[in-house]
C-alpha cells in the first residue's frame, strides 16, 4: 500500500511493484529481522536472538514496520536537496549574531538570552576562538507537513539521534525489495554523508605540515554519553557501518576514553590508538554526570582533537526562532541571510515567543501574539486562554534535560485550563534556569500508510500524521543531504516522535508527481 494523503482526491501512488499482501508481509519481516540481527530492533520473531550489540543496548527498539518508504514527490525531494545550504546559512548567522551582541555591534539582550541559565564555564567554552567559526557538522530539522501547502519546521537539531537507525532503515529497505534508486541520499548516503563530515574535521584540524587528506585516514571516537544510552546500539551500528567505508571509527563511554598530554586514546581491536576527532554524541547541560568530560573539552580546547558538533550552547537553543521573527532584528537578519533563505526560514519557522517574565511598559504587547484576538501584554493572559484559544505548545529552549526527546513539551489544548495555566506559570518562574519557547500548535496533515501487524501477520492500514527528519552533513563548504527519517504516528497522538504505535520508515521519491506539490 503505497502512502498517500487522507483528503486527496486520489492516492499517491508508488512505483509499480509486482507485488502481493504475501511478498509485503515477507519484506517487512526480512526489514525487521536485518534490523533485529544488529540490534536495532526487535520484533516478536526474533525474542530468541542475539543482536550484536545486545551488550550495548538496553532494550532495542519496537515500531511498526510498512513494506515500503514514506513517498515524496519529485518537487518535494528536490527542496530537500536544497534546504540543508539555507539551515546551514542560518547556523551561520546564529553564530554571527551572538558574537556581535558580545562586542556591542547588536542588541545585548540577544547574547543574553542565549547565555540564560547557563554556567559560566560552559559559556566561556562555547566563546573561544578555537571554535569562533565552527559549526554543527550534522543538522536535522524536524519538517511537519501541515494543512495545505504549509511545511513547518518545529525543532532544528545539531545533536541529533536517529543518524545510525535512518541508514540502517535505508540499507534494509533497499536489500529487501526495488527502492535502492528511489530513496533520498540512496542505500549508503547517510554513511557515506557522515564520513564525508568526519573527513572534513579531520582535515581542518590537521596541522600544515601534517599528511594529506588522501593518506590521512582519521580515527573517529563516537562518544556516548549514560543519559543517551538508548542511542548506543544506533551508534556502535554506524561505527562498524563508517568501517566499511574507510573510516576507523569506534563507539565508546567516556570512561573508556584515555588522556595523554599531546592526545586523546582508546582502545581498538586491542590496541591503543591517538583519536583524530571526536563526534560528541553527549549534551552540554549533562557534563557534571560524565566521567572524563573536562579532559575531553581540555582536549578539545587545546587542539589535541577535533570535536563535532563544536561546545556552544547558543548553537542548540530554540529561542533562535524567537529571534528570527523578532521585529526589531529584521534588518539583522536581511544583512546576515540571503533573500532566498530568509523566505524558505520565515515561510517554515512558525512565530515564536521566548517566555520572559521581564514586565512590559503599559504601552507595550508582546509583537505578534495575541489571544482571541487581544493582544498579549502579560503571559497570565496565555495561562488563562480557552480551550480552543490556546492552539499552544511550550517548550524548554535548550540547555536542559527536558529539551529533548518532547520531555518537557506541553500542547495546551491537550490539558486542563488549570494544568495549562500551571504550565505557563512553571515556564515563567523558570526562565532564570531554562527559557521556555511558545508557538501554535502545528496539525499534521493526514495521510494513510500500511505497516506489518506481527501478531496477526498481515497488512494493517493506519491513518495518521507525519514528521519527516532529514539529515544534512557539512563538509567543507559542501553540505550534502544523506537521507530522510519518516515517522509516521497514529491520528489521536498530539505530538510526533518514536513509539511503539509509530511506523517508522526511510523515504522515497515516487517515480509519477502525484496531486499534492513542495509548497
Amino acid at each position: 500500500m503505497a502512502v498517500r494523503t487522507c483528503d486527496s482526491p486520489q492516492p499517491q501512488q508508488g512505483p509499480v511493484l509486482p507485488d502481493s499482501l504475501t511478498a509485503g508481509r515477507e519484506r517487512c519481516q526480512a526489514i525487521g529481522q536485518a534490523l533485529g540481527r544488529v540490534g536495532l530492533y526487535q520484533p516478536a520473531q526474533l525474542t530468541g536472538d542475539k543482536p550484536t550489540h545486545a551488550e550495548s543496548a538496553p532494550a532495542a527498539n519496537t515500531w511498526r514496520i510498512s513494506p515500503e518508504p514514506f513517498w515524496l514527490t519529485p518537487a518535494e525531494a528536490s527542496f530537500f536537496q536544497t534546504l540543508g545550504a539555507h539551515l546551514q546559512a542560518f547556523y551561520r548567522a546564529i553564530n554571527q549574531l551572538y558574537h556581535a551582541s558580545r562586542k556591542g555591534q547588536q542588541p545585548v539582550w540577544i547574547s543574553r538570552y542565549f547565555d540564560q541559565g547557563k554556567p559560566e564555564t560552559i559559556i566561556d567554552l562555547g566563546r573561544m576562538n578555537r571554535f569562533k567559526q565552527q559549526l554543527p557538522g550534522v543538522i536535522r530539522p524536524d519538517i511537519i507537513p501541515a494543512a495545505g501547502a504549509n511545511w513547518a519546521i518545529t525543532e532544528l537539531d545539531a545533536v541529533p539521534g536517529g543518524i545510525g537507525l535512518t541508514a540502517a532503515l535505508a540499507g534494509a529497505y533497499a536489500n529487501s525489495g526495488p527502492f535502492s534508486n528511489q530513496l533520498i541520499g540512496g542505500p549508503h548516503g547517510m554513511i557515506e554523508g557522515f564520513a564525508a563530515m568526519i573527513r572534513a574535521a579531520a582535515d581542518q584540524h590537521r596541522p600544515h605540515d601534517g599528511p594529506s587528506p588522501s593518506s590521512h585516514n582519521p580515527l573517529l571516537a563516537i562518544v556516548v554519553s549514560e543519559e543517551s544510552r538508548d542511542y548506543r546500539a544506533e551508534m556502535a551500528w554506524l561505527a562498524d557501518a563508517l568501517g566499511r567505508h574507510n573510516i576507523q571509527a569506534v563507539c565508546v563511554a567516556p570512561d573508556e576514553i584515555r588522556f595523554t598530554e599531546s592526545h586523546l586514546e582508546c582502545d581498538v581491536n586491542g590496541r591503543s590508538s591517538q583519536i583524530d576527532v571526536l563526534y560528541r554524541f553527549f549534551e552540554l547541560f549533562d557534563l557534571k554526570n560524565i566521567p572524563k568530560s573536562d579532559l575531553l573539552l581540555y582536549a578539545a580546547k587545546k587542539g589535541l582533537v577535533a570535536m563535532t558538533p563544536p561546545p556552544k550552547t547558543y548553537l542548540e537553543e530554540k529561542l533562535a526562532f524567537a529571534l528570527l521573527h523578532h521585529p526589531a532584528l529584521r534588518a539583522s537578519w536581511r544583512k546576515a541571510l540571503p533573500d532566498e533563505t530568509l523566505a524558505v526560514l520565515f515561510g517554515m519557522i512558525p512565530p515564536t515567543w521566548i517566555v520572559d517574565p521581564a514586565p512590559l511598559p503599559p504601552h507595550a504587547v508582546i509583537p505578534g501574539l495575541e489571544i482571541e484576538g487581544e493582544p498579549v501584554t502579560d503571559w497570565s493572559q496565555i495561562g488563562r486562554a480557552s480551550q480552543k484559544a490556546r492552539q499552544l505548545i511550550l517548550k524548554p529552549s535548550g540547555f536542559s534535560p527536558l529539551a529533548w526527546g518532547s520531555r518537557g513539551v506541553v500542547v495546551g489544548h491537550d490539558l486542563p485550563q488549570e494544568a495549562w495555566a500551571e504550565a505557563v506559570q512553571q515556564a515563567v518562574n523558570g526562565f532564570a534556569q531554562t527559557p521556555y519557547v511558545l508557538q501554535p500548535f502545528v496539525s499534521g496533515r493526514p495521510y494513510t500508510m500500511s505497516y506489518w501487524e506481527s501478531n496477526t501477520d498481515r497488512i494493517v492500514e493506519l491513518k495518521g500524521r507525519v514528521r519527516l527528519s532529514p539529515y544534512y552533513f557539512s563538509a567543507g563548504d559542501e553540505i550534502r543531504l544523506g537521507g530522510v527519517l519518516a515517522t509516521f504516528c497514529p491520528m489521536n497522538k498530539k505530538l510526533l516522535h518514536g513509539m511503539s504505535e509509530a511506523i517508522l520508515a526511510p523515504c522515497a521519491v515516487r517515480d509519477t508527481a502525484g496531486p499534492e506539490e513542495r509548497p
